[in-house]
């Protein structure tokens, strides 16, 4: 297949709209990535502020790896929930800094995928990462982290109700900026609701503003990686978290490629080519060990930021680079965190199910768009696998991994080894990469 020429397009100046409008263009880009970046924290009990913090920095990293030539911004991975939920079920502090070491590493990974990249070119790389692999590990991920929306609803269905309301009527209905933020919106609207209904949450949340202060540091040392080291580490614990949450990395890399084609194609720019993949993975993989490394969770390249630019029309990456410095700036204000901190339980459950849902719908998606052929045994076997090896281990017992020696495995983790090994090995196989086309990859985690 021939690979066809760079996409041409106009370069859109934000300068020529004055200080004014760009600020008000960077303030819209951290709102559209604000609701699905804080939620992560929320989930898994890591920092907001940290979270914060290192969507920004991870950013401007990116930003400055890239040559400053693509307008994308880096916020939480949802694809990553598994693994701080295998390491951390219920969000224990002590245990977090022991997951983030795995992020820390899975994000090393994309420096080494970034160099086969660079020596091998995208589509002999991209063979080793088909959408019968990466399909079914997308659909997996959902439908493993489903158990804990259900919790989360229960504690109040009404809450959780008019939270997945607002989240698919403003999917679904939404106009302009609304069609892009479903899930801010849903937190807020939902969120208010709880107030307004129960006292008990009114309490809650005067409580935990009225305790925080204006400013503030948006990490402590001893939630960081390097925190661990200040006292007995658990060396089993170590290689249990690299080995489980590291596979993970296999979706979020066709993820941000994935991401990096859709920016493109909205762009009129083929930045596949320039900077090329090889700098776009770099920079999201150091951005993601930087942010894990500091206790924040893991980075990707954000669809609602791609819609934002569609939606806007202005493409140039300074405003990008604005959004990130706003995002700094709110990390300071332990109060706007002590907010986040204190949403309903229900609300989360309620934008949980619909966003682990629709993580599942993905995986799917993926494998139609793709048009993965299943009359052909060798895809039925690795899809098989893959998702009774990853949902079969998730409930096989309370830790929902196996142990292989001294060693604890996710059944995500064994899911991927399984399918990328199959997918070498059996004869047959039939994908090609597609440089330009956003349907060669099809992943996208934010609803």
């Amino acid at each position: 297949m021939k690979e066809k020429k760079a996409i041409s397009g106009p370069v859109y100046d934000a300068r020529t709209l004055g200080a004014g409008k760009m600020g008000i263009l960077g303030l819209q880009h951290m709102f559209a990535m604000f609701g699905a970046t804080v939620l992560v924290p929320t989930l898994t009990g890591l920092s907001v502020s940290a979270t914060l913090l290192f969507a920004g920095l991870g950013t401007l990293l990116f930003h400055l790896i890239t040559k400053g030539k693509i307008p994308a911004f880096l916020g939480s991975s949802f694809a990553f929930l598994a693994g701080y939920f295998a390491i951390a079920p219920n969000g224990e502090r002590e245990l977090l800094p022991y997951a983030c070491v795995g992020v820390a590493v899975a994000g090393l990974m994309y420096v080494i995928l970034s160099a086969f990249f660079k020596i091998f070119g995208t589509k002999k790389v991209m063979r080793f990462f088909p959408p019968i692999v990466t399909g079914p590990i997308i659909i997996a991920i959902g439908l493993t982290l489903s158990a804990s929306a259900i919790t989360n609803c229960s504690k109040n269905w009404l809450i959780a109700g008019f939270a997945i309301l607002v989240v698919i009527g403003f999917n679904m209905w939404g106009k302009g900026m609304t069609k892009i933020i479903p899930i801010l919106l849903g937190v807020i609207s939902s969120y208010v609701f709880a107030i307004i209904i129960d006292p008990a949450e009114r309490t809650a949340v005067a409580s935990a503003f009225n305790d925080a202060s204006w400013v503030g540091l948006p990490f402590q040392w001893e939630d960081t990686v390097f925190g661990l080291f200040g006292g007995k580490v658990d060396k089993q614990l170590l290689v249990t978290s690299v080995i489980t949450i590291v596979p993970l990395s296999l979706a979020t890399m066709v993820e941000h490629i994935g991401d990096v084609c859709a920016i493109s194609s909205t762009c009129k720019r083929n930045y596949m080519d320039d900077p090329g993949l090889h700098r776009t993975l770099l920079g999201d993989g150091l951005a993601t060990t930087m942010a894990a490394l500091f206790g924040a969770p893991a980075n990707t390249t954000y669809g609602e930021n791609t819609g934002v630019l569609a939606l806007s029309k202005v493409y140039d990456p300074r405003v990008i680079r604005i959004a990130a410095v706003f995002a700094i700036v709110f990390s300071f204000c332990p109060k706007f965190a002590a907010l986040i901190a204190a949403m309903p339980v229900a609300t989360i459950g309620g934008v949980s199910m619909v966003l682990y849902g629709m993580i599942s719908a993905v995986g799917v998606r993926n494998v139609v768009e793709n048009k993965v052929d299943f009359s052909n045994n060798r895809n039925v076997i690795i899809a098989a696998l893959i998702l009774v090896l990853a949902i079969g281990i998730k409930y096989y017992n309370a830790s929902g991994a196996i142990q292989i020696g001294s060693i604890s495995l996710s059944g995500l983790a064994v899911a991927s080894v399984v399918g990328i090994l199959l997918n070498a090995i059996l004869p047959g196989k039939d994908y090609d990469f597609e440089q330009e086309s956003e349907g060669s990859t099809s992943v996208n985690f934010k609803v």
